[in-house]
């Protein structure tokens, strides 16, 4: 995960130029044609983007594009739908924030992708839509499929895909989105709690450096997710003429679930912030322990130094260099003198 993508090689170009952002890939281009209405659904793999052809009756048209490193196919869909340059630009650039631009005759609609890796990691990426009356527009960053329920349902005839129009499609692919967000916040969760424990237990320099991956993922999850919250708002309260209003409530449960991420998003982050205090605070607790530890036994020995130091000048006229009971006498004195500092301190609670 980078926080910023570079954009040097668009210094200084046109604005609408199509210059892929993002990882290099050479991969190639998948494109996936879906017609469907309530008593039929046809599925195509499409290899010239000259061959869609947008429907003239109710038929809903799903074109779904896997990858968008190739300017000429993005350039080619430009040209077929009749797609803005600026938006052309905005799905080159895999570094845009999520958004929603109306374009009078078209939604679009960008989102961030998050995926848990099995090592724990966070994979991100960018998904574009275009909302029309009668067909819908999906680009993916690298091509995975994330849509597999979908299809399926509409394959199968399931549930009320079939029987809506393209702004219920949208819903549903945007809702398979914000769905896995809760699937990343589960992982995320689990480890923190893990993390807090080991603070509590052990706190060791290694748990420091989880403190900080954990923290730097969750900033990626915040600014992936917190600009959608708007976008979706938005989207659910738009007056457009193909956004039906029975539509608008499914877009209203999306804002909910995006709100309910968000708080969970900032709970987490107030989590790992408290368990690096914590870890700062267990830090700073055994130091002082140990340093308490090691004043104790100073202060101990400082009056035993002091006698030791007396009958160590060797002066000719001291009486009890020549007493046969002075090394045992000195050695009682350091013996009730290091007793009474112990008892001293104990019931002072210092130890």
């Amino acid at each position: 995960m980078k926080l910023m993508q570079k954009r040097s090689r668009k210094k200084g170009l046109s604005p609408g130029t199509l210059v892929h952002i993002g990882e290099k890939r050479t991969e190639t281009v998948t494109v996936t044609l879906f017609n469907y209405s309530a008593s039929h659904c046809d599925e195509h793999l499409i290899r010239d983007v000259n061959e869609l052809r947008l429907p003239v009756d109710e038929t809903v048209t799903w074109v779904d594009v896997g990858g968008v490193h190739k300017a000429d196919v993005l350039e080619a869909f430009g040209k077929h739908f009749s797609l803005h340059p600026l938006l052309l630009e905005d799905i080159a650039n895999t570094d845009q924030r999520p958004k929603l631009d109306d374009y009078e005759t078209y939604f679009f609609v960008v989102m961030k992708v998050l995926t848990a890796s099995d090592h724990g990691d966070i994979l991100v990426e960018q998904i574009s839509f275009v909302l029309g009356r009668n067909y819908v527009l999906s680009f993916h960053e690298n091509g995975a499929d994330l849509f597999e329920p979908v299809r399926s349902r509409l394959r199968g005839g399931k549930g009320r895909l079939r029987h809506n129009g393209s702004d219920y499609l949208v819903y549903a692919l945007i809702d398979t989105v914000v769905d896995q967000y809760f699937e990343v916040l589960e992982m995320l969760g689990e480890r923190i709690e893990s993390l807090q424990e080991r603070v509590m237990a052990d706190p060791r320099p290694e748990t420091l450096k989880d403190i900080h991956a954990l923290k730097r993922q969750l900033l990626f999850v915040r600014r992936a997710v917190w600009p959608l919250r708007e976008a979706i708002n938005n989207l659910s309260r738009s007056e457009c003429p193909f956004l039906h209003e029975p539509t608008k409530v499914f877009f209203r449960d999306v804002y909910d679930h995006v709100v309910q991420i968000v708080d969970t998003i900032e709970t987490l982050r107030e989590m790992v912030s408290a368990s690096l205090d914590i870890y700062l605070s267990s830090v700073s607790y055994r130091l002082n322990s140990v340093m308490r530890v090691l004043t104790v036994i100073t202060t101990i020995f400082m009056p035993l130094s002091f006698i030791a130091g007396i009958y160590g000048m060797n002066f000719e006229h001291m009486p009890e260099l020549k007493w046969a009971w002075g090394y045992p006498m000195a050695l009682g004195i350091m013996g009730l003198v290091a007793a009474a500092m112990l008892l001293g301190f104990r019931w002072k609670k210092w130890l």
